[in-house]
């Protein structure tokens, strides 16, 4: 079983890659410090998740044909690894790779990486963080169309898999899964969000993008609305006191969107997860647009995230702006 926070810290080419070189600093212990070369000034994954394993972060995201896996030690400077986490061959679909995430799942001692291909959910397991991920039986988890895969073991060891159904818009729905963590419970299938306020409808009718986390007895889902390529894409939350909910939402809603402080100079800000760092903080990477004329190539960012006395979450404080590094 994994606890709570550790189910936290849980079809573009390389062409998008930066020409720029630079030098930089980069500070591996506290009194050693090490010139590394930037290659890239800017983390190039959309829909991004990071796991905290082992003492060292690994980032995943939506960029290639399969799955890329980026390595740090300190949530600036990130490496590339020189082999795709998943790649297509040990897939069942071999288009549109979208929304990685991966779990280290205690019990069973593998980790499980959960994510869309071809429009539909799977599941890959390795022995490694950053893999070879491999499916072991080539099908979807479920037959009907879905993307944007989300895991959370409650304390009580009941696994739930979050996903966006295409019931009305892109909605967020819930459902038990079997103890091979493979499969889902059909009869459990519960709907938890769908778009229906007016910042989550600016463009399109999607709730997508789920993470939950529990503080006490109260259940949080942090989502993200409307379509991706409004720069108006943003964050909000909904509590519950069960992973089935019924889901409130949270009324100060969105969280994070370009008209605040976190988001300076960002447009386009969402599709993230939070993650719980070694001091037992949490922050929150997600993707931005290029810019404010061009969606694509994404790219990620990371802010500090905490919970007021009163259970209110908060993103904020200034981004950092990863690069990656050789």
């Amino acid at each position: 079983m994994i606890s709570k926070y550790v189910a936290l810290a849980i079809a573009l080419f390389y062409s998008c890659e930066s020409n720029s070189h630079s030098k930089a600093p980069l500070e591996q212990k506290e009194d050693t410090l090490t010139d590394v070369e930037i290659i890239e000034n800017k983390l190039p994954i959309a829909d991004p998740y990071v796991l905290y394993h082992g003492g060292k972060y690994y980032a995943y995201g939506t960029r290639v044909n399969g799955f890329e896996v980026y390595i740090s030690e300190d949530l600036k400077h990130w490496r590339r690894s020189a082999h795709l986490a998943l790649s297509p061959a040990n897939s069942w679909g071999d288009r549109w790779f979208w929304a990685p995430e991966v779990y280290y799942v205690e019990s069973k001692n593998r980790f499980y990486m959960f994510y869309s291909v071809d429009e539909h959910i799977c599941v890959a397991t390795s022995s490694r963080p950053e893999g070879p991920f491999i499916q072991q039986e080539k099908k979807p988890i479920v037959t009907e169309k879905a993307i944007d895969t989300h895991f959370y073991m409650d304390e009580d060891g009941t696994p739930y898999l979050y996903y966006v159904r295409f019931t009305g818009g892109n909605v967020i729905w819930v459902a038990e899964m079997n103890e091979d963590l493979t499969s889902i419970k059909p009869e459990t299938l519960t709907e938890c969000i769908r778009a229906q306020e007016p910042w989550e409808r600016k463009q399109g009718t999607i709730a997508e993008g789920p993470s939950v986390l529990k503080r006490g007895d109260t259940y949080y889902l942090m989502y993200s609305a409307n379509h991706f390529e409004s720069k108006d894409y943003a964050v909000g939350y909904a509590t519950a006191t069960s992973p089935k909910g019924p889901w409130k939402k949270y009324e100060g809603n969105p969280i994070l969107r370009r008209d605040m402080p976190a988001a300076t100079g960002l447009v386009g800000t969402g599709h993230g997860a939070p993650f719980v760092t070694p001091d037992g903080g949490f922050k929150y990477i997600y993707h931005a647009h290029a810019n404010e004329n061009s969606v694509g190539p994404r790219t990620s960012y990371i802010n500090d995230m905490e919970f007021s006395a009163d259970g209110v979450i908060r993103i904020f404080g200034e981004a950092i702006h990863p690069v990656v590094v050789k």
